[in-house]
């Protein structure tokens, strides 16, 4: 795998490779570029990425479950809106990870685009910000 798989295709954010939503998909469709999706579990239920390779891997595990995530294949980190997103790819980079890149916006920016997603509308979440989202539709087990 070459050493600069994002070098052209990025615009630089906070010392990051950061990719708009299209350029993201494009990489993960037409390339060999997976995405990472790091949102926690109670995130992921109502919208998911629609891509052929995808990993979800929970930020709060990502540390204890990193070598899941291919060393060797340029990765797309993505979460809800590119904020949690960032302290993966530090985690990644502390790992000795070369070739990855933010997805800027998170999965927001990449609905608002209009790009594939897997929408499960019974999972719905709310929150007036996409920091403070939770499950709205959600049955909850009885314990």
């Amino acid at each position: 795998m070459q050493e600069d798989f994002f070098s052209g295709k990025c615009f630089l954010s906070s010392g990051f490779n950061n990719l708009t939503p299209r350029d993201a998909l494009s990489e993960a469709v037409s390339k060999d570029a997976l995405i990472l999706d790091v949102r926690e579990p109670e995130l992921i239920g109502a919208k998911r990425f629609d891509v052929p390779e995808l990993i979800y891997l929970p930020f709060s595990r990502l540390n204890e479950n990193i070598s899941q995530v291919p060393a060797d294949r340029p990765v797309i980190v993505a979460d809800s809106a590119g904020l949690k997103s960032h302290d993966a790819i530090i985690m990644l980079i502390e790992n000795g990870y070369k070739n990855i890149a933010n997805l800027a916006g998170g999965i927001i920016e990449w609905e608002r685009d209009g790009l594939p997603l897997s929408i499960d509308k019974r999972e719905q979440l709310s929150g007036s910000c996409a920091c403070q989202l939770k499950p709205r539709n959600r049955v909850r087990k009885k314990q």
